[in-house]
């Protein structure tokens, strides 16, 4: 991804109340059911880094993160980055309470500095299309699942 590109903005509606969906995505347990299983901690308040290894196709990827903002129950944005890759990143989490116990989740990843081009995972549509993944299909399935049980 290119500091020159459009930031890439995902949004989904959930059929869960706010709290429901903000502990699904600052809570790390949670986090790993539907996010990363690697994350090993998290703690949604500013100042908090962590770092996790994720491996694709033979390579590794350090991921770093640094909370930079926390509204409680309506926005946190990550300062996103790989040790040892160029690149650096914003990652904004917002949610909005709509009627019918219904949230909406607005996602927005933002380049600061451009990751490398020779790595296929960095480039516009595969960020695009993992952001979706783990939105749209990982994070919708998991909050199913989960008020699947308490009926």
């Amino acid at each position: 991804m290119k500091t020159s590109e459009e930031a890439i903005v995902v949004e989904q509606y959930f059929t869960v109340p706010l709290a429901r969906l903000w502990k699904a995505l600052t809570d790390p347990t949670q986090m790993r059911q539907w996010f990363f299983e690697d994350i090993n901690s998290f703690e949604p308040k500013e100042g908090f880094e962590t770092s996790f290894v994720v491996k694709n196709e033979g390579r590794t990827f350090p991921h770093l993160w640094k909370i930079i903002e926390v509204k409680p129950g309506k926005k946190i944005v990550y300062n996103w980055k790989y040790e040892g890759y160029q690149g650096d990143s914003f990652v904004t989490f917002e949610l909005f309470e709509q009627e019918h116990q219904q949230t909406r989740l607005k996602l927005t990843h933002k380049v600061i500095e451009d990751f490398s081009d020779a790595i296929p995972e960095f480039s516009r549509e595969n960020c695009l299309g993992g952001w979706q993944y783990f939105i749209k299909q990982q994070l919708s399935k998991y909050l199913s699942k989960e008020e699947g049980h308490k009926s």
